[in-house]
């Protein structure tokens, strides 16, 4: 990783986005940030170069690469699994489309780097077995599929055009500043602070790996450092079931987040057991278990404390 580079973020302004900004820019380097909304932290704003709009959007992706990009870290997407479902086509032009053009334009401007934002739900139903790098492929839902399919056209420029590129898998990503996500994790919070409950699909024994979101923040500067071409598992190495998280969760927050079971939908897989092998290898050190972890998310959703005005 050389000591200053210029580098894009596409969904810079996102969740996992933000804090991959801020470790960009505590090690130096210059940074644009692509998105459809503006970088949330206005000390931060000076700091960076910012294209706000659409990169589905002719011209998009073009406004964003600057000929002397050196990296593009590409984590804008449509990550709603179980929506893909509902709508492919859309999946597909934020997907794969965005991914392809971006591509084709590292090429143009001889971007060095291209690191890639996938998922292990590229893989499909393994059942309980351990998905790795050389897992097959038969993804469940358009989401799954498209990102298989951008991995597959990383991988034929990496070996065309010699672009050094990392399909980086992540597992389920979760962390401080994800108060505005919808994922599990951000919902268990979402109902200690408002004394709800949750819906859980299945009896709850479904198994997932859940990594903490400055864990992945490290994974993808790793990659980058080491020149990983190629697919790369990012987890926490660990796999919890709902209820697990559940309970760690009211742990967390003191609140009892009472539980509805229903029925598992078409898309879901029973389990998401990684090995981080490969990632280790790198220098790769998950820091957050499951406690830890939940214990930096409920600052973003405790009921702050009202300070009352007593009249004179």
């Amino acid at each position: 990783m050389p000591d200053r580079s210029r580098v894009l973020v596409t969904g810079g302004a996102g969740f996992i986005g933000r804090r991959v900004v801020r470790a960009l820019l505590a090690g130096g380097h210059e940074v644009t940030v692509a998105d459809l909304r503006a970088f949330p932290d206005p000390a931060l704003r000076p700091a960076i170069r910012e294209v706000i709009g659409d990169l589905c959007d002719p011209g998009g992706p073009e406004a964003a690469i600057r000929p002397d990009t050196d990296v593009i870290i590409h984590l804008a997407a449509f990550t709603y699994v179980l929506a893909s479902v509902k709508d492919p086509v859309g999946t597909y032009r934020i997907n794969v489309d965005v991914t392809a053009r971006l591509l084709e334009l590292a090429r143009q401007h001889e971007v060095g780097t291209f690191l890639f934002a996938s998922t292990n739900a590229v893989t499909g139903n393994v059942g309980s077995a351990v998905i790795t790098e050389q897992t097959v492929l038969r993804p469940l839902t358009a989401y799954g599929a498209t990102k298989a399919a951008a991995e597959m056209l990383l991988s034929s420029y990496t070996s065309s055009y010699g672009l050094t590129g990392a399909a980086l898998r992540f597992a389920n990503v979760y962390g401080p500043g994800m108060d505005q996500k919808d994922s599990f994790v951000a919902r268990l919070m979402r109902a200690a602070c408002d004394g709800t409950g949750v819906q859980v699909r299945g009896d709850g024994t479904m198994r997932r790996d859940v990594v903490h979101v400055d864990d992945i923040v490290q994974g993808i500067m790793l990659a980058w450092q080491a020149r990983h071409t190629g697919p790369l598992i990012l987890g926490s190495g660990r796999t919890a079931t709902v209820n697990e998280m559940v309970a760690a969760a009211r742990r967390a927050t003191g609140a009892p987040i009472p539980v509805e079971n229903v029925p598992v939908p078409p898309g879901e897989m029973p389990a998401v057991v990684v090995d981080i092998s490969a990632a280790k290898a790198l220098g790769y050190q998950p820091v957050y278990d499951l406690e830890s972890g939940m214990a930096t998310v409920w600052p973003d959703f405790v009921p702050k404390t009202r300070t009352e005005v007593v009249p004179a």
